[in-house]
């Protein structure tokens, strides 16, 4: 599967993110060292943590480099390098006074130079240089990025990020954004220092990891393609206090063997077990652990379905004509086809493949941006959406956008679209079934599973003489360099495919910009390229929806304003259906040796859940009494400590 978190997320057996999140443990044979093991589906292919922006990365890196800010416990910005800062009356000017005495070290742990406000400038220069993946976070933010990006000036002191001196570092913005401190906790804007950075040339930030310095809680201390990922804490972190898991041992498991995940754990080798219904072992798993089998909290990533509105690529293909891959391309165009796949679409029978019944519809989601992501006075944001998607006709009205629970599938509700849309294509001369191609890896049963529940629940539903899926079961190679690591559209293959996306920083945009035809960093997802194909971006409403977000943009001042115009815009992108939302991270049945609730916390950034710092190990699962109880401990101090937390902002205005 694929991934997302504020950048590409890769989906498959784990992903670093959704192990942080939910299982951390101490191995048996330890008795005073605590060592996380458990596995990984993916490697990363950079160390670049400025230029590449895919999950595979960023989770590794961000327990080995430290930004100027991170998230407590209960999701609050709080000083990291920077020990304080201040912001101008205008909202344009943000300051971070560094902490003096925060080191670089090698792999080896060898002290390099200090952490000087230099390090955040070169780290913008090479982003700019390396033409990073995450450029689109900052490059109409900063003053005069933008124009230095475009070669419109060769002068990088004319970009509004200074070295004031060694321990000051100063971003001045083009316009005021409330949510700037949320994006100094992506990895774009992280620190790199400049002598290391020209020593090393284009071998930075490679797979080795001697190739970049750390500064963070851990040092990277094995990389081993498909064998071993391993970290050791840093005994010289500057916030050692609040680093309690010593070692990071990961195993790589592509999926293909599940089963040994389970023994692994029982015999204390792994440190936490996500439970897979579909494993042979699962029902003694379930049996033997059943006091300890939780339900974390949904994330904000979302992974959807994925239409390709102008594919281009055909070696992964079942169909065996030209005259087939027309009708499939002009089948997807039509909106109301798009709708009929969306309603047809069973996500509980779907998601019940990789977490079983009794979890099925726990990370069910049925909008890109979460729907309590932000408040619009009294009201979260998916209330103000489904007010705004009334609007668009009777079909939605009974649509619950809830999350948790599937609130498009209606089959009822598909047949009714479907046949609207035949009639137009039928009048275009197009000949049914339509066949669309969706692709898989080969060697993760579940998502070869998921893919069957799919095209069960489409076909049911519309019929197989109206629409055929084919799966294309590819090697993990060929999936993952069409799908995860697809950089543009040419090289997605495929007519449906399953891909994830995480909030970068705290407004409604992250999650929606990405998408604009003219300049979304990931419109490839939907087969586009930026500023490509006017043609199709008209006829399937993304114009309209772009309207939206350039609206919403120039809304600086008034917040509930511009949540109400973003509320608008993701409206109109649901009803234009060029994606359609599945389930998140979170909800999913585990057993885990993770102290409930004692991880950092975060909706955006990579210094949530994706960080090992503050986690705390017990020596035996905890038990759902135990987890449920601390939760809503839990709940109840984050809602005071975010209260405080905003009344407390106004101390930082210049």
């Amino acid at each position: 599967m694929t991934l997302m978190r504020k950048k590409l997320l890769v989906l498959g057996v784990a992903s670093l993110s959704f192990l942080a999140l939910t299982a951390c443990g101490s191995n048996k044979n330890s008795s005073s060292e605590k060592v996380y093991q458990y596995v990984y589906a993916t490697d990363p292919d950079s160390l670049d943590y400025i230029v590449n922006f895919n999950a595979t990365t960023s989770d590794l890196t961000t327990n080995g480099v430290d930004g100027l800010l991170e998230n407590d416990q209960y999701g609050n910005l709080v000083p990291s390098l920077a020990k304080g800062w201040t912001v101008s009356k205008d909202g344009l000017t943000y300051t971070y006074k560094l902490r003096k005495g925060v080191k670089w070290y090698t792999s080896e742990g060898e002290e390099y130079a200090e952490v000087t406000a230099n390090d955040f400038v070169a780290g913008i220069k090479h982003a700019v240089e390396g033409e990073s993946s995450a450029l689109y976070l900052i490059q109409d933010s900063i003053k005069g990025l933008d124009d230095y990006v475009k070669g419109k000036t060769k002068d990088f002191s004319t970009v509004g990020v200074k070295a004031l001196d060694d321990y000051t570092v100063q971003y001045t913005l083009n316009n005021p954004e409330s949510f700037w401190n949320s994006k100094t906790t992506a990895q774009i804007l992280f620190p790199v220092n400049e002598e290391f950075l020209e020593s090393k040339g284009k071998k930075f930030g490679t797979t080795d990891p001697s190739s970049i310095l750390y500064n963070g809680a851990y040092f990277l201390k094995n990389l081993t393609a498909k064998s071993e990922i391993s970290f050791e804490k840093n005994p010289n972190y500057w916030d050692a206090k609040n680093v309690h898991i010593d070692q990071i041992k990961l195993i790589y498991n592509d999926g293909s063997e599940t089963e040994s995940i389970y023994k692994n754990f029982d015999d204390g080798v792994y440190s936490a077990l996500s439970l897979n219904p579909n494993d042979s072992s699962y029902k003694s798993a379930a049996k033997k652990y059943d006091k300890n089998i939780v339900f974390g909290l949904q994330d904000s990533t979302v992974y959807s379905l994925h239409f390709n509105l102008n594919r281009t690529a055909n070696q992964f293909t079942k169909k065996t004509s030209d005259s087939q891959k027309n009708d499939t391309k002009t089948a997807i165009l039509n909106k109301d086809f798009r709708q009929a796949i969306g309603f047809a679409l069973n996500r509980e029978a779907f998601n019940a493949q990789k977490v079983g019944e009794q979890a099925a519809s726990k990370s069910l989601r049925n909008l890109v941006v979460p729907p309590t992501f932000v408040q619009i006075g009294t009201k979260d944001f998916g209330t103000a959406v489904k007010e705004e998607l009334d609007n668009y006709g009777d079909v939605w009205k009974d649509v619950n956008l809830e999350d948790a629970q599937d609130g498009f599938y209606n089959p009822e509700k598909a047949k009714k679209s479907f046949e609207k849309a035949k009639e137009v294509l039928q009048s275009e001369g197009v000949t049914f079934p339509i066949h669309l191609d969706i692709s898989v890896d080969q060697t993760y049963s579940v998502g070869v599973n998921q893919a069957n529940s799919l095209k069960q629940s489409l076909e049911a539903s519309l019929g197989k003489d109206n629409v055929v899926i084919d799966i294309n079961q590819l090697t993990t190679d060929d999936y993952n360099n069409t799908t995860y690591f697809a950089n543009n559209a040419e090289q997605k293959d495929w007519d449906l495919a399953i891909e994830g996306w995480s909030a970068d920083y705290d407004d409604p945009s992250t999650f929606l910009d990405i998408y604009r035809p003219t300049d979304g960093s990931y419109i490839h997802y939907v087969g586009l390229n930026p500023g490509q194909n006017a043609d199709i971006v008209h006829q399937v409403g993304l114009d309209v929806f772009e309207d939206y977000l350039d609206e919403a943009v120039k809304e600086t001042n008034d917040l509930q304003k511009r949540y109400t115009t973003y509320a608008k815009a993701q409206a109109a992108f649901t009803d234009s259906a060029v994606m359609i939302p599945i389930f998140t991270r979170g909800g999913s049945p585990i057993v885990t040796k993770l102290k409930s609730y004692s991880s950092a916390f975060s909706w955006t950034g990579t210094k949530g859940n994706s960080s090992f710092k503050y986690k705390k190990l017990l020596d035996e699962p905890v038990t759902a009494k135990e987890f449920y109880k601390a939760r809503e401990k839990w709940l109840k101090e984050k809602a005071k400590s975010n209260a405080k937390y905003e009344e407390e902002l106004a101390d930082h205005l210049e």
